[in-house]
């Protein structure tokens, strides 16, 4: 069971059809409760930091998300998702994201923005959540900023436009990745199944 966290904020129902069509049961999850008792999360995020964070207060969902990765619940942020796991972005100044990594959230600079469409890998050591993808696969990027984590240690793949940059982290029960598997087809589909298929 694959619990989606529903912030009130982008289209769930992509990323619910895929894990579905890899046999995966799926379940919508809008409370601090319903994310406490969930073995697997996924954080898929659409839309700005600062109103993402400002819906997660609202639901109270912040404290109970933090503690489920604390505990060692395996945690996948897809785009935004991912971007909520610093600690600023400069999208939104002075709003606090749930700092789980230590970085902040650059905006694109000198290049076309938003980055829309199909952009390539390159994968770093051995990610679980990239296993079986090989590097320089294409995958699908919707997003004007990126992560720049201050621990390079937990870079999982990176891709260039107009620089190199964050696309993909790893650390213990932690993932996130800054394209859209959802859309990224066979790839992202073994994406989707590797986290699947994580014990928890």
């Amino acid at each position: 069971m694959i619990t989606i966290i529903d912030y009130g904020m982008g289209n769930l129902q992509s990323l619910a059809n895929a894990l579905q069509f890899l046999g995966e049961k799926v379940k919508i999850a809008t409370g601090p409760k319903e994310i406490a008792r969930a073995k697997k999360l996924i954080f898929p995020g659409v839309g700005n930091f600062g109103k993402a964070i400002e819906n997660l207060k609202k639901r109270k969902i912040g404290p109970s998300l933090r503690n489920s990765i604390n505990k060692g619940t395996p945690f996948l942020g897809i785009c935004l998702g991912l971007q909520l796991l610093f600690e600023e972005s400069q999208e939104a100044p002075q709003v606090k994201g749930l700092s789980v990594f230590k970085g902040k959230i650059i905006r694109f600079q000198k290049v076309k923005i938003p980055q829309i469409g199909w952009n390539q890998l390159e994968i770093k050591k051995k990610p679980i959540i990239l296993k079986g993808i090989p590097d320089k696969s294409f995958v699908y990027f919707m997003h004007s900023f990126y992560a720049e984590p201050e621990d390079k240690k937990i870079l999982a793949a990176i891709t260039n436009y107009g620089k190199d940059f964050c696309s993909a982290v790893e650390s213990k029960n932690i993932f996130g990745v800054q394209f859209h598997p959802e859309k990224s087809g066979k790839t992202g589909l073994r994406i989707l199944e590797n986290f699947i298929k994580l014990k928890c």
